[in-house]
């Protein structure tokens, strides 16, 4: 082989250049691998191919020491494998991080396994055969960040993906962001190669060109040949990937760091070359380091761990996760499935399964060890190998039972689906997929020819909502098989929940979505069970569990509840929070704490956790921890960005210890003065920063004035307050009219004022285009001052009465949008306030008085009450006289009250002052009323008199 690569690189070439080199370096590096005494197994990913060679030389070497291309901290784990359904992932997890930024936690790596793959055969041969050892060799997952820089873990897509595909269903996200670990990553790195490579093969994606050029050759090809072409393969991409300093540097690192750790192990137990193996992917066991082999060079140093603690589990995974991973097509894991079962049952090979492996059924008897075969002479090894590549493609014999079989199920699973299929298109799918195989200069079709023809001759319109033909063939073809990890091999945490939840009496391990209905009145034992699945629903993704009927707040616990439950398909979340503590009531208050003491959390944040840690885990100790947290942390605050959630959330926490408790809690009422003391301070810049919203100024007005009470008795002064509204001078119309209400509410601004301001606003052309903006601010002041409503009611409808067309219908859906954005709460005052107001019917519209139009007649009778002067003044003193003189029980009580006690002097001003009582105005009631006749006069205007 070494000449005649020499003859073509001097025919193509034109002589001796870097062609030559290449050509000749690959023929080096195959026969520098096989040369190797401790022997090396070359595999691929999730290949048939490889575990079947994998599974036959097992059987045939029966070596005593396996050494495994894996994370060398999984191993332990290898022995769950027994509990669980594959495909499962072995998973490495850690939040608690020493040693790498804080914004890559958390970390995460998995290393999926599925049936189909070489290393399951290699540890299931390892764990049920006595006397053999496991020994994983690659770098530990803390090496896997030491070494990759983040976001160059995984790059690779799979560049030639159908545009039309499907996207990626749930099960896609098994894994996350975990970075993946395989074994045998053998893609070309160098894009150019795999485009060339695509094209002259005439497939679409890089998973059809392996199965059709690598993966079907291999699959009846022996032992010896079937080791060089991997060897040649993962040499071939192995030189002409780009030189890429930092990846060329992991790669070498990561063969020093196996071959070193095999040394370590040699040396320590003394075992034969002859009785080890080592699996590996092709594409390092063509390795060029110094440290290759058994007697190479011990001049690597691994590098010692960093501080993170890392958790280590089983996590489900599934065809569709690990195809979107590591940058497979889409159905190309679940058509290496039906490879790799086909091929078992044509050749006849017993593969490995772990004893008690779920779905599989216990072997009676250990299979009994197969002699070694006699080693093969390196000439007649490069014969075979030269033989191999020289030989033209086999044209097998078409197997038309497999293809007609193929062609009615799709048809029948089209029609399931709602497409219009009949045996026509069954016929044009078994003709279209052999035309196809044809073009392609294919001997038999492959599943992708046979996907093509289906989705040419079945979908003919694409639907919405319809399952298309290419995901109906993936099904067929054995579909996303998801795994499962089994009770036993679960962590404490989700062992726990499923204990606790028992008494619900459903099968939560299985997959799909189950509804659970809780009525704790009749059962006071699933209050418990309530308990839990609130926790869960704080803790895992939507939808793992969702309430359909009952809530839970501060104060409030239903009798009854409604859940829709999706443990078993969101099972690999469960565990992950296994990672983190024993029990979710530990989870939930680690992660509290986490919300609460980060650098970014705000007043608001560490409330909502008070609030979570008092709901959920009815901890009293943990929320007066969190709560006096929460002081420190509005005492650092200077913006107003969170005073709208501060005001809602100690408004609520306020009302349940109000309610629940004989006393507040120290922790709340120190918050409730500092937040006084705070808001205060922060008044009159928040009433001129531009960043301020007029919600967010509200909000502090509500904390101060609806926290007035409260302060106050603790020892704060209102002076502050006073002077922080008087020193507040804002330009923005909308703030300058939650100013006026705030002076309102203190008393320093009268409503009449108020009033005659709005009026002379509205009466000035210039600045009537801004008058929505005041109305807006108004709107925002009901937060703090819910006693303007009826002046707000009032306010808009003068608006609407007196602003022109040009300006009102613009400003109308700005009005509505901030009704409904910001003052979604606000709306039901102003609703019911305009309820009380307007008349209920449209016929009193007509003669209905708005209750501020006839403000103005009361206002002119106490002003002449007042001046007593003319017609008009003589005619309202008359007429409170003859009131007073009717009803005199209201105003003796109240002169009584303030000390007067007198005689009633007649109403005539000319008759006898002491002519009796109820005869006259004089008296401690005449003089009461002629000190404060407002009360009369609007008594009187009340009553029509």
């Amino acid at each position: 082989m070494r000449g005649q690569l020499q003859e073509a690189a001097a025919t193509f070439a034109g002589g001796q250049d870097a062609l030559e080199g290449i050509l000749l370096g690959l023929v080096d590096d195959v026969d520098r691998a096989v040369r190797e005494p401790l022997e090396i197994f070359p595999v691929c990913h999730h290949s048939p191919a490889s575990a079947l060679a994998m599974a036959r030389r097992l059987r045939e070497k029966q070596p005593k020491v396996v050494y495994l291309e894996l994370c060398e901290d999984m191993a332990p784990l290898l022995t769950e494998l027994r509990n669980c359904k594959l495909p499962v992932a072995v998973q490495s997890f850690a939040t608690e991080i020493d040693g790498f930024p804080a914004e890559w936690s958390p970390l995460s790596v998995v290393a999926p396994i599925t049936e189909a793959s070489a290393e399951y055969q290699a540890i299931a041969y390892a764990l049920d055969t006595p006397g053999v050892e496991l020994v994983l060799v690659d770098r530990s997952s803390d090496h896997v960040f030491q070494w990759d820089a983040r976001g160059e873990q995984h790059e690779r897509t799979d560049q030639a993906a159908d545009p039309d595909a499907p996207p990626a269903e749930e099960e896609a996200a098994l894994h996350g962001d975990a970075v993946g670990v395989d074994i045998g990553d053998l893609r070309p790195r160098f894009a150019e190669l795999e485009e060339h490579l695509l094209r002259h093969g005439r497939v679409r994606h890089w998973s059809e060109w392996w199965h059709q050029y690598v993966e079907l050759p291999l699959g009846d090809s022996d032992h010896d040949t079937y080791r060089q072409v991997m060897f040649l393969i993962g040499s071939l991409f192995r030189r002409l990937a780009p030189g890429d300093p930092h990846r060329v540097r992991v790669d070498e690192d990561r063969e020093r760091y196996m071959w070193t750790r095999m040394r370590e192990h040699r040396a320590a137990t003394g075992v034969d070359p002859a009785d080890c193996l080592y699996v590996c992917g092709a594409f390092h066991a063509a390795s060029r380091v110094e440290e290759f082999g058994i007697e190479g060079a011990d001049t690597f140093e691994i590098s010692p761990r960093s501080a993170t603690k890392w958790q280590h589990g089983l996590i489900p995974s599934s065809h569709a996760a690990i195809e979107a991973q590591f940058g497979l097509a889409a159905g190309s894991v679940s058509i290496a499935a039906t490879v790799w079962a086909k091929n078992v049952k044509r050749t006849r090979v017993q593969p490995y399964r772990l004893e008690g492996q779920a779905g599989t059924k216990k072997s009676r008897a250990k299979k009994k060890a197969v002699a070694a075969a006699p080693p093969v002479p390196e000439i007649e090894a490069a014969d075979r190998l030269t033989g191999f590549l020289q030989q033209p493609p086999v044209l097998d014999a078409l197997d038309e039972a497999e293809l007609r079989g193929w062609s009615v199920d799709v048809v029948r699973a089209a029609r399931r689906n709602g497409y219009l299929a009949s045996t026509a298109d069954a016929i044009a799918v078994f003709e279209t997929s052999i035309l196809l195989a044809g073009m392609r200069d294919r001997a038999k079709p492959t599943p992708y020819d046979f996907q093509d023809a289906a989705v040419t001759c079945i979908e003919k319109d694409a639907v919405p909502g319809r399952r298309d033909v290419r995901r109906i063939v993936e099904i067929m073809m054995g579909g996303d098989r998801v795994g499962q990890v089994g009770y036993e091999s679960l962590p404490p945490l989700a062992r726990d929940v499923h204990y606790r939840l028992a008494p619900l009496q459903l099968p939560l391990e299985k997959r799909g979505v189950q509804r659970a209905l809780l009525d704790i009145a009749g059962r006071p034992e699933l209050e418990a069970c309530s308990d839990v699945l609130w926790m869960l629903r704080r803790l895992l993704p939507h939808g793992a569990a969702r309430p359909i009927m009952g809530e839970r707040k501060l104060g409030e616990r239903s009798i009854q509840e409604s859940w829709d439950l999706a443990l078993g398909t969101h099972q690999r979340a469960l565990i992950e929070l296994g990672y983190e503590g024993v029990s979710i009531e530990q989870v939930l208050e680690q992660r509290l704490r986490r919300t609460a003491y980060a650098p970014t959390a705000t007043a608001a944040t560490v409330l909502e956790a008070v609030e979570d840690a008092t709901l959920y885990l009815g901890s009293r100790r943990l929320a007066d921890e969190l709560g006096s947290h929460a002081l420190t942390v509005l005492a650092a605050e200077r913006s107003v960005d969170g005073a709208p959630e501060v005001l809602r959330r100690v408004r609520r926490l306020l009302a349940y210890y109000r309610t629940s408790e004989p006393v507040l809690p120290p922790w709340i009422e120190s918050f409730v003065k500092a937040g006084y003391a705070h808001y205060c301070t922060l008044l009159p810049v928040a009433f001129t920063d531009e960043d301020a919203t007029v919600r967010q100024v509200a909000a502090m007005l509500g904390f101060l004035f609806s926290m007035e009470s409260l302060a106050l008795s603790l020892g704060c002064d209102r002076t502050q307050l006073e002077l922080a509204v008087g020193q507040s001078h804002p330009e923005d119309p909308s703030k300058t009219a939650l100013l006026w209400a705030a002076q309102t509410h203190l008393g320093t601004l009268p409503r009449a004022e108020l009033r005659s301001r709005c009026d002379e606003l509205l009466g000035n052309p210039l600045v009537v285009p801004s008058y929505p903006r005041y109305l807006s601010g108004f709107v925002h002041a009901l937060e703090p001052v819910p006693g303007l409503t009826d002046f707000v009611v009032e306010a808009v409808s003068n608006a609407f009465g007196r602003l022109p067309d040009p300006v009102l219908l613009p400003w109308l859906p700005t009005l509505i949008t901030t009704l409904r954005k910001d003052g979604a709460d606000l709306a039901p005052l102003l609703i019911r306030e305009a309820g009380r107001i307007f008349p209920g019917r449209l016929a009193a519209l007509d003669e209905w008085v708005p209750p501020w139009l006839a403000q103005p007649v009361v206002d002119a009778a106490r002003r002449g009450g007042r001046t007593g002067g003319g017609a008009g003044g003589g005619a309202a003193h008359a007429k409170r006289s003859t009131l007073l003189v009717a009803h005199p029980q209201t105003c003796d009580a109240l002169a009584g009250l303030l000390g007067y006690d007198g005689a009633w002097a007649s109403a005539d001003p000319g008759a006898d002052a002491g002519s009796g009582t109820g005869s006259g105005t004089g008296g401690g009631g005449a003089v009461l009323v002629g000190r404060h006749p407002e009360t009369a006069a609007a008594l009187g205007a009340l009553l029509g008199g």
